[in-house]
């Protein structure tokens, strides 16, 4: 009879194991360890919350991303959190590189950002840059109502941040999204840029695995809200 349970929990424990180490396979294949780390870093940064970020910082550093890579994720968050909540990243992370340092981590530095020339046209790349990542011409009676905010988004969201060649379309897109799941009260917002990261080579699946890591670490609430907004966007 012992002998009998015996078998029976290591069979269930093996099924389980297998069914755990199945999933993280599975997540792994969705997202992988740079873009999982770009979505917490990019969440924690948005909502202010310090100590998570400081673990998250760590572990995109161990999961391969460079310095430089998370300096612009970072970077990127003031278009979307404000300046506050990006310098204290930035300062959070300076913490961060230097107790690894202490530790005798030496971390990769990583490409700096391509140059451009200071007298290009930043509308027109701006404007570029933003339809080739809606997939359309972006128009809207806001922008008729407030004109100079339409040429800021242009000029300097989707020309000179998006301009930069250190993080892909893609991983800008899953900063984004987690970012203003992270911030709330955005869902407007949100929806819109579900759909941007899907015409940018984003899967659903992708969205969902996303939606999943916000869920378990970022919020309970965090999570149901994203994943009633990407039911929307899958519904259309």
């Amino acid at each position: 009879m012992k002998k009998y349970l015996v078998c029976s929990l290591l069979m269930i424990f093996n099924i389980c194991f297998g069914a755990i180490a199945s999933a993280q396979s599975i997540d792994e294949q969705l997202l992988n360890k740079k873009q999982q780390s770009i979505i917490m870093i990019s969440a924690f940064t948005a909502q202010g919350d310090l100590e998570n970020l400081k673990v998250a910082l760590n572990k995109g550093l161990d999961s391969g991303l460079t310095i430089n890579q998370i300096k612009e994720v970072l970077v990127q968050m003031y278009a979307y959190a404000g300046f506050p909540r990006s310098l204290n990243g930035l300062n959070t992370f300076m913490e961060v590189l230097q107790e690894r340092k202490e530790q005798g981590i030496k971390d990769v530095e990583g490409a700096q950002a391509s140059p451009v020339n200071p007298d290009r046209d930043r509308l027109a790349i701006g404007t570029s840059n933003q339809t080739q990542l809606v997939g359309s011409k972006v128009t809207g009676k806001v922008y008729e109502f407030a004109p100079i905010i339409d040429t800021f988004l242009k000029e300097h969201l989707f020309g000179d941040i998006f301009e930069r060649d250190i993080l892909t379309y893609q991983e800008r897109e899953l900063a984004t999204v987690a970012a203003l799941a992270g911030i709330g009260n955005v869902n407007n917002q949100l929806k819109s840029h579900m759909k941007v990261s899907m015409n940018n080579e984003v899967t659903a699946k992708q969205l969902q695995a996303l939606v999943d890591i916000l869920h378990d670490n970022v919020g309970t609430k965090i999570g149901e809200n994203a994943q009633m907004v990407l039911n929307q966007v899958l519904a259309k």
